[in-house]
């Protein structure tokens, strides 16, 4: 009896991965889906002293005090307004939960390997760690986001200690 080959040579390219998109200024953002834990409209935080300026503080989500950190400020990008649009993503991050404010939530992507190119070297003028790659599907161009790269383990310490402290 022959043994058959459940995963042939191009089954790895014929994975799809879902992106939930999301918008900071004019571009288009992917975080992968299974990070992601709900999506809120923003409100208030508690901010905490000492805290950086990209982490907005902490908010109580049913019980669990959850960090918060401003990604338009995390990139450095200008013009950074909360109305009616700007969203908050709760994200399982590690073993923990992090809150992620962006100016809105678009859609989820489904994405094959082929899709996804890997992501430019700008040398050391910009920190592209976190970038896993750019996926492109039709005319659209999204920057997927490693977010545990993205909130290093610095950011984390951060976010733990601010959370230690407000509970």
């Amino acid at each position: 009896m022959e043994a058959v080959n459940a995963h042939p040579a191009g089954a790895a390219a014929d994975i799809v991965r879902e992106f939930l998109t999301f918008t900071l200024g004019g571009e288009e953002y992917g975080v992968d889906i299974l990070k992601v834990q709900e999506i809120r409209g923003y409100d208030t935080v508690t901010r905490m002293p000492g805290a950086p300026d990209f982490m907005k503080g902490v908010i109580n989500l049913r019980g669990t005090i959850v960090p918060v950190v401003d990604l338009r400020l995390k990139f450095r990008l200008a013009d950074v307004r909360y109305d009616e649009f700007t969203v908050m993503v709760i994200l399982n991050v590690g073993k923990r939960i992090v809150g992620m404010v962006v100016d809105g939530v678009s859609d989820v992507v489904e994405l094959a390997a082929g899709d996804i190119r890997p992501a430019p070297e700008f040398g050391s003028a910009i920190d592209t760690r976190f970038i896993t790659g750019l996926g492109t599907r039709d005319e659209r161009m999204l920057i997927l986001v490693d977010i545990e790269k993205l909130l290093s383990s610095a950011d984390i310490g951060l976010i733990g200690e601010a959370a230690a402290q407000a509970a």
